[in-house]
């Protein structure tokens, strides 16, 4: 598929992706909150309980994952608050799609287009980012407030089908300000401290250079990766709201002499985990609630 144009069958194979889905939950209601699972970032996978698994292998027309850390499967049960309140139903993408796969935008966010038009009304996107802003420090989770998006593609390029939301999406609040603000809420109740930047994306898979670090710096960019913004346009594009939160896995290239690996993004999220899980488990019941 061109990343210049969609698939003329695009919706049908998304609903065809949708009601094998629908298929294998037999008797459970379609989960309103779905979790995009950033790199290193799968073990809250495990936290959901009655669990049902599906390899994105079996799921038609969905991409497979390539990449370490990410395991490539839905997840579908229920997320219990630590405070013992109500298991909350949610869909969980163990692992996610990028540009530097080989895959178009289109690609890319075809299993967040599918669930959205399945039921989905709300994603918790993350990722690890490599830190920009100088006061950030590998460890840190940020709250997305914004982005930019550097790769020259968008997932809404192309031919356009009304059934897939407006040609022309808003996205003057693309990451929600109710759910940042419960998100803020949540990290306080559990004495974290929580960054909020700007993130921007790249195509990778190099990483920046200390000179691009530099440029970013002077656009007002707080974090950098290789995701998550396809998948928020094509969400705001379909109406479903969006909570962006980046794990702060290493300096930007530049900002610190130690050269950067892929290694080093999985050893910071398995050091967060814990944390990480504890903030989603505890905002995940607000904004189901708010929905």
């Amino acid at each position: 598929m061109s990343s210049r144009g969609q698939d003329p069958e695009l919706v049908k194979h998304l609903d065809l992706a949708g009601d094998f889905i629908r298929l294998r939950l037999g008797e459970r209601s379609v989960p309103r909150l779905g979790i995009i699972l950033g790199s290193g970032l799968g073990g809250l996978a495990d936290e959901i309980e009655d669990a049902l698994y599906i390899p994105y292998a079996d799921v038609p027309y969905f991409p497979m994952s390539t990449v370490e850390g990410h395991a490539g499967r839905l997840v579908i049960g229920n997320l219990r608050p630590e405070d013992g309140g109500e298991p909350v139903p949610v869909v969980a993408l163990q692992g996610r799609f990028h540009l530097y796969e080989g895959y178009d935008a289109s690609q890319v966010v075809f299993p967040v287009r599918a669930l959205a038009r399945l039921g989905v009304e709300a994603f918790i996107v993350s990722n690890a980012a490599g830190g920009i802003n100088a006061d950030f420090k590998p460890g840190d989770l940020m709250t997305i407030s914004d982005h930019i998006n550097l790769t020259g593609q968008n997932p809404l390029m192309g031919s356009h089908d009304d059934r897939l939301g407006p040609r022309f999406p808003d996205m003057s609040a693309a990451y929600d300000p109710e759910f940042r603000g419960f998100l803020t809420e949540a990290a306080t109740e559990r004495g974290m401290v929580l960054k909020e930047g700007v993130y921007t994306v790249l195509s990778g898979p190099s990483y920046e250079t200390p000179a691009e670090v530099r440029m970013l710096r002077l656009l007002g960019c707080d974090a950098c990766g290789m995701s998550t913004i396809p998948e928020v346009v094509a969400c705001r594009q379909l109406g479903v709201r969006v909570l962006g939160i980046s794990l702060i896995s290493n300096h930007a290239a530049g900002i610190s002499a130690q050269p950067l690996t892929h290694q080093e993004v999985m050893e910071t999220a398995g050091a967060v985990a814990v944390q990480f899980v504890g903030l989603i488990k505890t905002v995940a019941p607000k904004m189901v609630a708010a929905l």
